[in-house]
C-alpha cells in the first residue's frame, strides 16, 4: 500500500539522523534533539512551575523528598559508573521538590529536576512508596525518555508531510482519508506502544535503583495496587493507552522484583530500610 511505502521511506530516512544509547539496555535510541538543547529548556519550564505553585519546605514530607530524591541519584551514580558509563550525569542538576496539589503525579524532566505534589503522597503512603515512585520517574530522565518522545514527534510531523506531498494529486477527500489513515496508524502502532515501552522500562530501571538506594524492590507492586485503588481501577483499553494496564504492570514488577534484588546484591545491599 502507498501509505507503507511511505511510512516506510520515513523511517529509513530517520536512520541518517542521530542516535544515542540507552545506559540501562544498550539499546539504540532515536536522538533527533542533544540534551545540550534539551536540558535548558528543562530546567527552564521547572523553574516555571516552581513560580507558579506553592512549594513546601522545611516539613518532614518536604524533607523526605529529598532524602529519598538523594539516595535515588547515588544509586544512579554507583550503577552507571559500575556499567562504564562515568560522567554520564556530569550536566544533571538534581533537584527535589514537593508541591502543594491535589494532583496525584511526579515527574523528573530531563537533567533531574523533581517534582512531587502533596496528592500523590497519601497513595505512596511510606518512604518505600515514594522510593518507588522517584526511582520511575528517575528512570525516565536516565534513559532519554524526554528526548526520545520529542524524536519521535518530529519524525511523525515528518511522515505526515510526506503523506501530503505523496497525495497531493489526490482528490481533497481522498487526501484526507490518506492522512487519517496515517494518522491513526502511527498513533496505535507506534506511538502509544512506543510510550508503554517507557513506561515498562522505567518500571525495570527505578527498580533497580531503588533497590540500590536499599528500598525493598517487592513494594512496588504493593504501591501500583494502591494505584489502581485510587483510579477505581477506570482505565482506557491498553491498546489504546500510552500506560500498560494496571494488572499488566503490577505483574511485571513482581516479577522482576527478585531481579532487582540481585542486582542490588552486586552493591553490598542485602537488606533493605524498614517500609
Amino acid at each position: 500500500m502507498k501509505i507503507n511505502k511511505i511510512a516506510t521511506s520515513v523511517a529509513i530516512g530517520a536512520m541518517v539522523f542521530s542516535c544515542a544509547t540507552n545506559p540501562f539496555t544498550g539499546k539504540k535510541t532515536m536522538a533527533f534533539v542533544s540534551n545540550d538543547q534539551l536540558f535548558p529548556s528543562a530546567f527552564a519550564q521547572y523553574n516555571q512551575v516552581l513560580s507558579e505553585n506553592k512549594v513546601i519546605t522545611g516539613t518532614k514530607d518536604a524533607e523526605m523528598i529529598t532524602r529519598v530524591g538523594q539516595r535515588i541519584a547515588v544509586a544512579a551514580e554507583r550503577y552507571l559508573d559500575a556499567n562504564g558509563f562515568q560522567g554520564y550525569l556530569e550536566d544533571y542538576q538534581w533537584e527535589y521538590k514537593l508541591i502543594e496539589s491535589e494532583q496525584v503525579n511526579a515527574w523528573c524532566m530531563p537533567g533531574g529536576k523533581i517534582a512531587f505534589y502533596t496528592g500523590i503522597l497519601p497513595i505512596a503512603a511510606n518512604e518505600t512508596g515514594i522510593a518507588a515512585i522517584m526511582g520511575h520517574e528517575v528512570a525516565h530522565a536516565l534513559a532519554n525518555h524526554g528526548q526520545q518522545r520529542m524524536s519521535s514527534g518530529i519524525l511523525q510531523q515528518a511522515g505526515g508531510v510526506a503523506v501530503a506531498v505523496a497525495t497531493g494529486n489526490e482528490s481533497p477527500e481522498k487526501q484526507q482519508m490518506w492522512m487519517q489513515a496515517y494518522g491513526l496508524g502511527t498513533t496505535l502502532g507506534g506511538v502509544l506502544p512506543f510510550s508503554r515501552s517507557h513506561e515498562t522500562e522505567a518500571d525495570e530501571i527505578g527498580l533497580y535503583l531503588m533497590a540500590i538506594a536499599g528500598y525493598n524492590p517487592e513494594e512496588a507492586a504493593e504501591l501500583w495496587k494502591r494505584m489502581k485503588a485510587n483510579s477505581g481501577g477506570e482505565a482506557p483499553p491498553e491498546f489504546m493507552s500510552t500506560h500498560p494496564s494496571n494488572d499488566s504492570r503490577i505483574k511485571n514488577l513482581q516479577s522482576l522484583a527478585p531481579r532487582a534484588k540481585a542486582e542490588a546484591k552486586k552493591f553490598g545491599v542485602t537488606s533493605f530500610r524498614p517500609i
